[in-house]
């Protein structure tokens, strides 16, 4: 059946979202800051590992960095794109919406939760592979791995976040679930340095999700989500 593996994703989260409400409403608040301490620096830390894997190579017996002009244009005209979209900001008026509509108005910190595990379970080259596997050939294993990643990662940041961090399961249903359903149309799009190129901004981005974990909220990482796009057009032009 396709498009299973979008519902195995959501439900991932959801039931990480919900474990994590439960650890989280027995714990002190010390327990839980130093906790999103940890999911931050696990975030920054699947980030670096990203980058590394796509940016260093062995040539000639010799480690060698590629990608850098790429990922620099990308993020250059990225950022400008989506600062004058204001992604950012549209993001958290939908978290505000979705605060209301749950009856969670005395919950500081759903926006903040909703928009923070969006980014971090949304941004990555597994997302995009999985869900066209999915729609192509009924292939869910990709995101099926993904569902167990984001029910570990989603656990972790309700336990600090609150309930917002469980509805981060509706942009990505509907994200992979669009998807999966333009798969055929995506599919030669997605070439081998597409790939590369969506993975190494994608984990550029979980990067700095973290960062503002551990530090607060000192980048606007929704404003940077063009990157990914301009990223995938380098491609075919770098």
């Amino acid at each position: 059946m396709i498009g299973i593996g979008t519902l195995i994703n959501v439900g991932g989260i959801v039931a990480g979202g919900l474990g994590g409400l439960l650890f989280g409403r027995k714990m002190e608040e010390r327990f839980q800051a130093t906790l999103m301490s940890a999911a931050g620096i696990s975030v920054m830390i699947l980030g670096i590992g990203g980058v590394m894997e796509e940016m260093l190579a062995i040539s000639q017996g010799e480690l060698v960095s590629g990608g850098t002009i790429m990922l620099i244009l990308s993020f250059f005209i990225g950022a400008l794109v989506g600062e004058w979209l204001n992604i950012e900001l549209a993001m958290e008026r939908f978290g505000e919406w979705l605060k209301i509509k749950t009856n969670s108005s005395g919950d500081t910190k759903f926006v903040d939760g909703f928009v923070t595990a969006s980014l971090t379970v949304c941004i990555g080259a597994m997302a995009v592979v999985g869900a066209i596997k999915d729609g192509i050939s009924g292939d869910y294993s990709v995101l099926a791995v993904k569902g167990l990643l984001d029910m570990i990662i989603i656990l972790v940041m309700t336990v600090s976040l609150g309930k917002g961090c469980i509805f981060s399961a509706v942009p990505v249903g509907i994200f992979q679930g669009l998807v999966t359903l333009l798969a055929r149309l995506i599919e030669p799009i997605m070439t081998v340095q597409a790939l590369s190129n969506l993975s190494l901004t994608g984990s550029v981005l979980i990067f700095c999700v973290g960062v503002n974990l551990v530090w607060g909220k000192i980048i606007k990482v929704a404003n940077l989500l063009p990157a990914i796009f301009f990223a995938v057009i380098f491609a075919f032009i770098l």
